[in-house]
């Protein structure tokens, strides 16, 4: 299976690089495409892994592409997407775009991954070392389950990063966000056999 990662340069994401390091037959986008030859590349890849910042209208280009616009994955790109399985959509609120434009795949929803997120959700007593923590374990849960089934990977998640979840606040009020999406325009679904106790 080819996997295209799309992930713009930002020091505050780099630890979803862990996500794919291991990955055999993978492309890795990190800026200096335009968005019609990002459209083309994704074409010719099976999976399709968007990572980064975002929110409910797509993934920020954090000035990485040239005339990329604010967002380098958009709406523009749903049309390809739609015609992917094992999708991974890591950003805040993820979860909204795959919903509002039917794609299949794994999603976040609002998800603090930096002490500034934190503050803003008024989190008291959360320090940046509770916040490397759960990036540090989210990251590593999903490469170790990268190439399985993404229901596989899904309901292993969920249990794996609920033992951090149960005493780390950050790591719960991520896992309580995360999403896997069938939008039932590909023949497989999938499913979803754990429920999100949050």
């Amino acid at each position: 299976m080819k996997t295209l990662i799309i992930h713009p340069e930002d020091k505050t994401t780099e630890f979803l690089t862990a996500i794919y390091a291991s990955l055999n037959n993978k492309t890795v986008i990190k800026r200096s495409v335009s968005k019609s030859e990002l459209r083309q590349v994704m074409e010719v890849h099976d999976r399709i892994m968007v990572l980064g910042h975002g929110s409910p209208d797509g993934l920020l280009s954090r000035c990485q592409f040239p005339n990329g616009g604010l967002f380098i994955v958009d709406e523009s790109m749903v049309s390809v997407l739609k015609n992917k399985l094992n999708c991974i959509f890591i950003w805040c609120y993820a979860d909204q775009f795959v919903r509002r434009h039917g794609l299949d795949g794994f999603s976040t929803g609002m998800f603090i991954s930096e002490l500034g997120e934190a503050d803003y959700w008024r989190f008291k007593g959360i320090n940046q070392g509770m916040i490397d923590e759960s990036n540090v374990r989210f990251a590593s849960i999903v490469s170790k389950y990268i190439n399985e089934p993404i229901e596989f990977l899904y309901n292993k998640l969920l249990i794996d990063y609920e033992i951090l979840a149960k005493i780390n606040p950050i790591a719960r009020f991520n896992l309580q966000r995360i999403q896997l999406a069938y939008s039932g325009t590909n023949e497989r679904p999938l499913k979803m056999t754990i429920n999100n106790k949050y």
